[in-house]
């Protein structure tokens, strides 16, 4: 009759076999404490190797083979923590900075990604600078619809399938195509007194004062792929489709929108960062050409041309058409589209 090694050899009472690896290693179920893990596996597997001659060599081999897995699983943090999911732990994985489970973690949950593949993608994101849901995409882990839902539940929003939804025309006329470009986002329809807006990114407070300020109601993000909200701005805001003449009076209490056909009432469309951060780069590069290019005109072209027959203007430095036209010139651009932004 085979000799149970476990129950002869450590003292571990009947059951499963083999045993989980903290029964195996004499712990307590989840024991985190690494020093008590790594004594205990030290303690065991010097006992064991006293059976390793013998009759028993065989079986004393396999068992320290199993003492070592176990102590190498439960003394890495990541294994231990897929480890002790699977023997049923419920795991406090909310990040500290949000209080939220990262959508990782409901992927995890799952079965679509493993804690191999989770450390993957925080690897990737960190290399890359994308969001974790942009790196589980990337890395062909999972399809975007499936990302999508775990990200809404991490933010604690709904996830809607816009193939499925009829947006409100009086809504969407509300809302002008710039809008809606630049915040990745569709206005669905008002229910219970908010509008209800599908967003592809996670929606900030300028969205929230825009969509207060245009229907005078709170607005309620839900969830949408990117590729969703992009086919459905095309189709719902396709040349022509939209009367986006919709005029908001600010004058009225709450912010509500006048029924007006002039856009002149309309609050311009505030500018979003990276925006901002485009025109000023581009002013800067006019700035640098209006005053190279009126430069190179007058030391290569109009002085030969014209300015040597001048008599103020000196030869060494014919900078006519730089100091009357480029110098003003560049000062208008850096103050409306550098300093201005």
């Amino acid at each position: 009759m085979p000799i149970d090694v476990y129950k002869e050899w450590l003292g571990i009472p009947e059951g499963p076999r083999p045993p989980d690896y903290y029964a195996l290693l004499r712990l307590v179920q989840f024991e985190d404490d690494v020093d008590k893990i790594r004594k205990n596996y030290k303690k065991l597997n010097g006992h064991v190797r006293k059976y390793a001659t013998g009759d028993y060599s065989d079986e004393s081999q396999d068992l320290l083979n199993e003492l070592a897995k176990a102590m190498l699983c439960l003394t890495d943090a990541e294994r231990k923590q897929e480890y002790d999911r699977s023997q049923g732990r419920e795991i406090d994985d909310r990040d500290q900075s949000t209080g939220r489970r990262p959508l990782t973690s409901y992927l995890l949950d799952q079965g679509v990604l493993t804690a191999e593949q989770v450390q993957s993608v925080k690897t990737h994101a960190e290399r890359t600078g994308l969001s974790t849901r942009d790196s589980v995409v990337q890395l062909k882990l999972a399809d975007a619809e499936t990302v999508a839902r775990a990200w809404a539940s991490e933010l604690g929003l709904s996830y809607v399938d816009l193939a499925d939804m009829l947006p409100d025309d009086t809504v969407l006329d509300q809302v002008p195509k710039t809008l809606v470009r630049r915040y990745s986002c569709l206005p669905l329809f008002v229910d219970d007194d908010r509008v209800l807006i599908a967003c592809a990114n996670e929606p900030d407070h300028e969205l929230e004062d825009e969509i207060r300020l245009r229907f005078g109601l709170p607005m309620r993000a839900v969830v949408a792929t990117p590729l969703a909200i992009n086919q459905a701005i095309a189709k719902y805001y396709a040349p022509g489709a939209r009367n986006e003449s919709a005029a908001i009076d600010t004058s009225k209490k709450g912010g509500k929108k006048s029924a007006g056909k002039s856009t002149t009432s309309q609050a311009p469309a505030r500018l979003s960062k990276e925006e901002k951060a485009e025109q000023k780069q581009m002013g800067i590069l006019i700035c640098c050409w209006i005053f190279i290019g009126c430069s190179l005109l007058d030391n290569f072209l109009l002085y030969d041309k014209l300015w040597k027959f001048i008599p103020f203007v000196p030869s060494a430095f014919p900078m006519v058409l730089t100091g009357f036209v480029g110098v003003p010139a560049t000062i208008f651009v850096y103050l409306k589209y550098v300093h201005g932004k």
